[in-house]
């Protein structure tokens, strides 16, 4: 190093003093030699260290105090003239302290509040020029590299602001300072404006006194509205929300003021450090920090202004509506520097302690004192905010509330707590919207809900939906249901109804899903003991019958137990008939006495109900028709259904009858086929095959003072037999339909008694036909009556005892008083009539007979020719006469077997046994008459 040598001072004024600052520093450096290689270094180590990209920083602050020390909101202007660097800003000018604290790389001018006014910091116009040059309106002086190795005599790098040169001052038309930068070769200017147009904005709002910026013709200005300072720019406009007390916490705001949160930022110490934060707001506040402004000072100090700084959040926070204050609470994560770990712990423990949550009741409270859902439940916490304290506004975040302390309950805590409490169904029915929301959005799962209190139409509030039934229908319909005790059924009051409920296992019930419930039919069925014991009927009865109708008439069966006013008394609705039914006329007067089958309906109560839904309701008006689609036993409680059921040859399929046919009054049965006949639900149950309704009215309905079945119709084959059915005014077609004979089918053993009785009675005059008919027709229908005390013979005689003939030949030898005719079965009518079989009876042939093969006969073996039939093994005896003993009498026949043919020699003998032999009996009587002439005329006739 060269010695150190003085300098002249340039031609003009020094305002400054700079000679006297420069000879200091020279005598410095020439007393102490390690002196000059301190300042080189301290330097170069702002330089490249603590002030390498803090020059529009530093800049800008000595800005803000210029502007502050005159109490004028200043004014920058940055521009780039023949790549020189120039900061204009307005504001005190430059003064003799300021240009020694410019010289000096260890003191600062700044006092009070100042942030930076030519302190050290000035040092970082050095990262970018080698002869920087401040000018005012009160001189100016400038730095230089060379001039500085000049004046010290010596080579490389020196300390360039320690020797400070006077300079003309030329400062730009309304500004009163500038920075004029001569940029070094590897220095980009145009970079530099485009890194100050990013940042210049986070400048204007840490220096409060700056309120313009001009960078390279792009302006930004600051303004303060209230509690937001807007900052507009070349892109747009920035708002931040601020809060200014002994530091300042600013938040970005957007056009509506809604908060929109940092995700990281660094301490501002007011300006920028290297300490990161995690807040979503950013701090400006006056800490300790090291001498490179980078770092916040550790120590007590800093962590009281931390503290401090954190009590004040809470301040900014509340000048959110509530609703936007969630925004600001600090969301969990790693401390990006140790700052920042003490920070956000000190704001979490101040928003725990401080009220700024608002709650639904308008307070507000601190955050260990509120509670919030663990699921986000829109417009539920409004709805229960007096059921549950505390609880706070709006749609709270439960997750980041955890971190203030706020008490996070579960919707399972909230039906907990809501079972019990008493409220309007609208009320719940809001509730369920709410909740709804948020399963359909997934945020809550349904199966959480599973004890939701549910208002029902009685008044009761019962936990969960499983079970409830959500009613449809009419407002009468609901009001008359909810007046209604009816243990078990759970129906929701209408206006509490809601789909969510239906999600839960709650069932959507119409009129006919009602009428199915069981706790209806429970109701139904005790209806008439519960009335008897003293409770009233009427509300259940109306609102069964409403059901009735909303469902279209069509009612399960077990309706017709609901107990309905009578004439005196209550009875079961299927023992009324309608004051205008025509059964009243047909019944049985005994019917309607006190205590019997039936009784009239209460004619107030008929008018207040159609007739259709009266009648669904099991209420006669007509004969009432009893269905089963798949009956398997005799149980539908009609008159003689088992015996009827015991007369089929199998269960029926269906079942369609008519019930109560055994009220009808004897004299009555006329207008009751009528009524029948002509009412389409009764028709096709009278004429169903084989059916109950049929069978029972044949047997026991009363025409004419007889059963039905006991008449024939005016063209039936059957006179002497059946008498003629009087005329009742009844068609041929009813009557045959009421079971009057059109024939002798049988249906009952009544009725094959009846017919043997018949038979039996001498005083009727049955032709021979008949009576054989008739006694098959026994023979034929199944049935086992008991024998007769009479029987009628083969010649229409009616005697006690008699032969069913079984075998032909017999009849020769015996009389037609003497023997029954049965050509089917006649073994089952000798059963039947407890007789004897003809073929029993002992006989003994007791005249001789000639054998004679049938081949050896030629008037037979023609007649077998002409009818084309094969002569039958063996032969005949042929006895001229045949005589046969029996009965103790003997006889001649023309025929007999007795294990052998015997034949008289006679041509109807000979045919008989013939026809017999070879199977063609039918043909005996034409092989009589071939016989006697085989000419084929004989044939053909």
């Amino acid at each position: 190093m060269s010695p150190v040598s003085s300098t002249t001072e340039p031609h003009g004024a020094d305002p400054f003093g700079t000679a006297r600052l420069r000879d200091s520093t020279l005598r410095a450096w020439q007393d102490s030699p390690t002196r000059l290689l301190e300042d080189t270094n301290v330097e170069h180590d702002l330089r490249v260290g603590a002030y390498r990209d803090r020059l529009f920083v530093e800049l800008a602050q000595n800005a803000a105090d210029a502007a502050m020390a005159v109490g004028q909101p200043g004014r920058v202007r940055v521009s780039l003239v023949d790549r020189e660097l120039r900061f204009a800003n307005t504001g005190a000018p430059l003064d003799a302290r300021g240009v020694a604290s410019l010289a000096s790389l260890r003191a600062s001018g700044k006092t009070g509040d100042t942030v930076g006014r030519f302190g050290v910091g000035f040092a970082a116009v050095r990262t970018v020029s080698d002869a920087p040059t401040v000018v005012s309106t009160s001189g100016g002086v400038v730095f230089s590299a060379e001039r500085t190795r000049a004046a010290a005599n010596i080579e490389g790098d020196v300390p360039v602001l320690r020797l400070p040169w006077p300079v003309a001052a030329d400062v730009p038309a309304g500004f009163d300072t500038e920075v004029r930068l001569p940029l070094r070769d590897d220095v980009d200017g145009r970079a530099l404006l485009d890194q100050l147009g990013d940042d210049i904005g986070d400048l204007l709002l840490a220096l409060p006194w700056l309120a313009e910026a001009d960078v390279d013709g792009r302006v930004w200005t600051r303004t303060i509205n209230q509690d937001v300072v807007e900052i507009r720019g070349p892109q747009g406009e920035t708002r931040w929300l601020t809060h200014r007390g002994d530091v300042v916490w600013a938040v970005p705001v957007d056009s509506d003021g809604v908060p929109k949160p940092l995700d990281e930022d660094v301490l501002h110490a007011p300006t920028p450090t290297d300490d990161g934060l995690s807040l979503p707001a950013r701090l400006l506040a006056t800490v300790p920090v090291e001498p490179s402004r980078r770092r916040a000072l550790p120590g007590a100090e800093l962590n009281k202004a931390l503290e401090n700084a954190a009590k004040e959040y809470v301040r900014l926070v509340r000048l959110l509506p509530p609703e936007r204050r969630y925004a600001l609470v600090p969301t969990p994560g790693f401390p990006k520097s140790t700052v920042d770990a003490k920070l956000r712990d000190e704001v979490l423990a101040n928003l725990s302690v401080e009220p700024w949550l608002s709650t639904q009741d308008g307070g507000e409270v601190a955050g260990r004192q509120a509670k919030v859902l663990d699921v986000d439940v829109p417009g539920l916490s409004e709805l229960i905010a007096d059921v549950v304290p505390g609880l706070l506004k709006g749609v709270a975040p439960a997750g980041v509330l955890k971190a203030v302390a706020v008490q996070v309950i579960s919707v399972e805590e909230v039906l907990e707590t809501l079972t019990g409490v008493a409220r309007e169904p609208s009320w719940w029915h809001d509730v369920y919207a709410a909740l709804a929301k948020a399963v359909e959005s997934h945020a809550l799962a349904s199966e959480r809900l599973d004890g939701l209190p549910v208002p029902l139409s009685d008044g009761r509030t019962l936990p969960g939906a499983r079970g409830c039934l959500l009613v449809e229908g009419s407002a009468e319909l609901l009001e008359l249901l909810s007046d209604v005790d009816i243990p078990g059924l759970r129906l929701v009051h209408p206006a509490a109804s809601h789909p969510l409920l239906e999600r839960l296992g709650a069932k959507q019930a119409d009129a006919r899903e009602l009428l199915n419930a069981d706790q209806l039919r429970d109701a139904v069925e005790r209806s008439v003991e519960d009335v008897r014991s003293g409770l009233d009927g009427t509300t259940l009865a109306g609102a069964v019958l409403r059901l009735i109708a909303d469902c279209g008439d069509d009612a399960p069966r077990w309706v017709g137990a609901l107990a309905l006013p009578a004439t005196d008394t209550w009875r079961r609705a299927d023992e009324l008939v309608l004051p205008a039914s025509p059964l009243i006329g047909i019944f049985d007067e005994e019917v309607f006495e006190e205590d019997g089958a039936l009784d009239v309906l209460d004619e107030d109560f008929a008018e207040d109900w159609p007739d259709g839904t009266l009648k669904a309701a099991g209420i006669l008006d007509s004969f009432a028709v009893v269905a089963d689609d798949e009956p398997h036993e005799p149980d539908h409680d009609l008159p003689d259904e088992e015996a009827w059921w015991d007369s089929l040859p199998e269960p029926p399929s269906t079942l369609v009858a008519i019930r109560d046919l055994d009220l009808v009054a004897d004299d009555a049965w006329p207008a009751a086929l009528k009524l029948l006949a002509a009412r389409p639900e009764t028709l096709p149950a009278l004429r169903a095959p084989r059916g109950h309704a049929a069978w029972w009215i044949a047997q026991y309905a009363v025409l004419g003072g007889l059963a039905p079945s006991e008449w024939r119709l005016p063209g039936a084959d059957l006179a002497g037999l059946y008498d003629e059915v009087p005329d009742l005014g009844l068609s041929e077609e009813l009557l045959e339909t009421a079971g009057v004979r059109t024939d002798l089918a049988l249906s009952s053993v009544d009725e094959a008694e009846d017919v043997l009785k018949r038979l039996a009675d001498p005083d009727r005059t049955i032709s021979t036909g008949l009576t054989t008919r008739a006694y098959d027709a026994v023979v034929e229908s199944g049935f086992e009556p008991r024998p007769p005390e009479g029987v009628r013979a083969a010649d229409g005689s009616v005697v006690d005892g008699a032969l069913v003939l079984d075998v032909p030949w017999v009849a020769g030898a015996l009389e037609p008083d003497q023997y029954v005719v049965a050509p089917e079965e006649p073994e089952r009518l000798a059963d039947l009539l407890d007789l004897p079989l003809a073929s029993t009876e002992q006989a003994t042939v007791t005249s001789e007979g000639e054998y004679a093969p049938w081949a050896e006969l030629p008037a037979l073996k023609l007649v077998a020719d002409q009818l084309g039939i094969r002569l039958p093994e063996g032969g005949v005896l042929v006895h001229d006469p045949l005589t046969v003993s029996i009965q103790g009498a003997e006889h001649d026949v023309q025929w007999w077997s007795d294990g052998r043919l015997h034949a008289a020699d006679t041509s109807e003998g000979l045919a008989r046994a013939f026809a017999w032999a070879a199977e063609r009996w039918p043909d005996r009587h034409l092989i009589t008459a071939l016989l006697d002439d085989p000419s084929p005329r004989t044939l053909l006739a």
